[in-house]
Formats: structure tokens, C-alpha cells, sequence
């Protein structure tokens, strides 16, 4: 009995890997992001002001979002 490939087959370790692993550090940048803006005595930012603590945060926001797309869109052409 033969089985039929599908379009759709199975990724192989190192992309599954590569794919856990990029959608990881899109939400360990997204969550410390918040933690930055909603923590105002965050210990490595002691000192800095309020508004440049706030812009690093969303810098980080931003970019775990725009490594979530690039990751979401590797998976899709695959």
C-alpha cells in the first residue's frame, strides 16, 4: 500500500527548529517590551528617563512584531 505525498509535507528538524525558535524570541521581545513600559523601576533602566525608557520599549514591540511577520511568512512559502 502505497501512501500519496500530500503538498504539504512534513518540515524537517532544522526548520522546525528555526520556526520554534524565531516565533521564542518574537515573544520574549514582545513581553519584555511590556514589562519595560509597565515596570517603572525596571532594574537595568534605573537612571533613564521615562520617555527613552518608553521608546526602547516600543522599539522592542515593534520589532518582535516585524520578526513575527518575516517568521509567519517563511512558514507560509514553504
Amino acid at each position: 500500500m502505497e501512501y500519496k505525498r500530500t503538498r504539504r509535507s512534513q518540515k524537517s528538524p532544522q526548520k522546525r527548529f528555526l520556526l520554534i525558535l524565531g516565533l521564542t524570541v518574537s515573544i520574549v521581545y514582545f513581553a519584555l517590551g511590556m514589562v519595560i513600559i509597565f515596570w517603572d523601576t525596571f532594574p537595568l533602566l534605573v537612571g533613564v528617563e521615562p520617555m527613552w525608557k518608553n521608546v526602547f520599549a516600543a522599539f522592542l514591540i515593534i520589532y518582535s512584531l516585524f520578526r513575527l511577520v518575516r517568521v509567519l511568512q517563511d512558514k507560509r512559502d514553504e
